[in-house]
């Protein structure tokens, strides 16, 4: 049942992620000026640099939760990763996909860059990590009883130090 709810919960993850680190890169160009080396809108900046940390956050918690089903970092790692390589076998195709998936306009323009700029790899890469540990793939019941098997082991070996 965890793994279930945990493949759920990544493929609701997968386009908050992908849509809010674009929406937020595209928020936070909007608001300076590269020419002028100035903040143009301080409350879209603002709201776009609160937008990426809320991603940044996100997955970092899928990231290292232990409680999680790794399948909660993983789908969304694949998904990323999958969009990633048909960018680098097919650009052109790759490039067009935001243009069939609402919503329109300012967003496709972030999607694009994320996926060109190798943003959406990286962050593929960083959410497949945890898929690797072992200890992610068993229940958390499992996981006491091994902490209750060596701290009881613990207790019974004798000290080899006088006095203790």
């Amino acid at each position: 049942m965890r793994h279930a709810f945990g493949f759920v919960l990544g493929v609701l993850l997968t386009p908050a992620l992908v849509y809010g680190a674009a929406w937020g890169y595209v928020q936070a160009g909007q608001s300076f000026s590269g020419a002028g080396q100035e903040i143009t809108d301080r409350t879209r900046i603002y709201g776009a640099f609160a937008l990426l940390a809320a991603v940044g956050l996100v997955t970092g918690v899928i990231i290292v939760a232990r409680w999680a089903s790794p399948l909660v970092s993983l789908v969304p790692a694949l998904a990323l990763l999958g969009l990633s390589a048909y960018f680098l076998i097919d650009p052109g195709r790759a490039l067009d996909l935001p243009d069939r998936v609402p919503p329109a306009g300012d967003m496709d323009d972030g999607l694009r860059m994320l996926l060109g700029s190798g943003v959406f790899a990286m962050m593929g890469f960083a959410l497949l990590m945890p898929a690797w540990a072992p200890r992610r793939w068993g229940s958390r019941h499992d996981e006491d009883a091994v902490d209750a098997d060596f701290y009881s082991a613990m207790e019974r070996r004798p000290s080899s130090r006088p006095g203790f």
